[in-house]
């Protein structure tokens, strides 16, 4: 079994920054490709950004120039770093991985932008 478990969320004021972790814990041979997903309240969850198992990114246009994804694969672990941060950043943020044909979702944790 895997478990991924996110860290790093809490309140911050618009324009500053946080650091978000994911860590996969478990029976892990390797690891595809990771993710940040968000969800507002009341919205669906949508895509921030992914990083495959090789490093390559992809992000949201919303998200483009301000946050930047990266892993460690000797710790199995996803990070988000945001940066300039705006109240419409405030969501439920899951990290998800890749592992052979599964798909595996951690718990959420919560991200506030506001003064």
């Amino acid at each position: 079994q895997v478990q991924l478990v996110e860290s790093g969320g809490g309140l911050a004021q618009p324009g500053g920054s946080l650091r978000l972790s994911c860590a996969a814990s478990g029976t892990i041979f390797s690891i595809g490709a990771m993710g940040w997903y968000r969800q507002a309240l009341g919205k669906q969850r949508e895509l921030v950004a992914i990083i495959s198992s090789s490093g390559s990114t992809n992000y949201a246009d919303s998200v483009k120039g301000r946050f930047t994804i990266s892993r460690d694969n000797s710790k199995n672990t996803v990070y988000l770093q945001m940066n300039s941060l705006k109240p419409e950043d405030t969501a439920v943020y899951y990290c998800n991985a890749r592992l052979a044909l599964t798909i595996y979702w951690g718990k959420g944790t919560l991200v506030t932008v506001s003064s």
